[in-house]
């Protein structure tokens, strides 16, 4: 009995250490960027947090998560009996930010009943946020994501264990774009509001071994929100 125990207990720590070291990108032989796209998993549906309206904007922003309900034997189902012990909280909101495990945003004018989509790709929102001091100096209204949009360590799902990359549009959620570059991950990223620039830095695995540390390069940059072109422009501190 002890030495199936000890057994038991080294093979969950096997097990644990190899989950630890899971690398977020796994490169392509042939050194292509691409990854392939992923559906939609149809064993969750759609759920939506209630409206949230940023204070000075006219757009009301509607969360949408994917929810999946299942019986104590864990088989999915869809039926409403279930609904009363489940949480259906989405996301949460607090200093202009809004944070969750968000698939997807749907913007609605407080003028009109139409709802749009942000995007109609498969994608993970980590946070949304209002840039308020931007607003307040140039009344410009424009929104920050952290997302993950490609499954690039390759385990067949989109989530927080692949790489987190930088998206920006208008209040609306049009001209909704991409700012970070192809595989490389974000660190940080900050508003210098004296210039009216969003400062960013990410890192790339120059050494192809899956893992972004000391070894790899990380790469500085900003976008000059003063421009409507959004330009962004690489800089070299070090």
């Amino acid at each position: 009995m002890k030495n199936i125990l000890i057994l038991g207990i080294t093979i969950l720590l096997f097990a644990s250490c190899g989950k630890g070291n899971k690398p977020k990108i796994v490169h392509a032989k042939n050194n292509g960027n691409e990854f392939p796209e992923l559906k939609k998993d149809t064993t969750y549906i759609e759920i939506s947090d209630l409206p949230i309206q940023i204070d000075s904007t006219n757009y009301l922003i509607h969360p949408i998560g994917d929810f999946r309900i299942e019986d104590k034997r864990g088989k999915v189902i869809y039926k409403s009996s279930g609904y009363g012990s489940k949480n259906f909280k989405i996301s949460s909101y607090g200093g202009y930010r809004i944070s969750g495990n968000i698939s997807n945003v749907k913007f609605q004018h407080i003028d009109s009943e139409k709802l749009s989509a942000l995007t109609e790709n498969v994608i993970k929102i980590k946070s949304l946020t209002f840039l308020r001091k931007l607003f307040d100096n140039s009344k410009k209204q424009l929104l920050v994501y952290e997302v993950t949009d490609k499954d690039t360590n390759q385990d067949g799902k989109l989530d927080f264990n692949d790489i987190n990359t930088l998206y920006i549009s208008k209040i609306s959620g049009t001209d909704f774009r991409k700012l970070t570059d192809t595989n490389k991950e974000l660190i940080d990223w900050k508003l210098i509001e004296s210039k009216n620039r969003l400062y960013f830095r990410t890192i790339e695995d120059t050494n192809k071994d899956g893992e972004f540390d000391k070894k790899d390069i990380v790469h500085y940059k900003y976008v000059d929100l003063n421009s409507d072109s959004l330009k962004i422009t690489e800089y070299k501190p070090i």
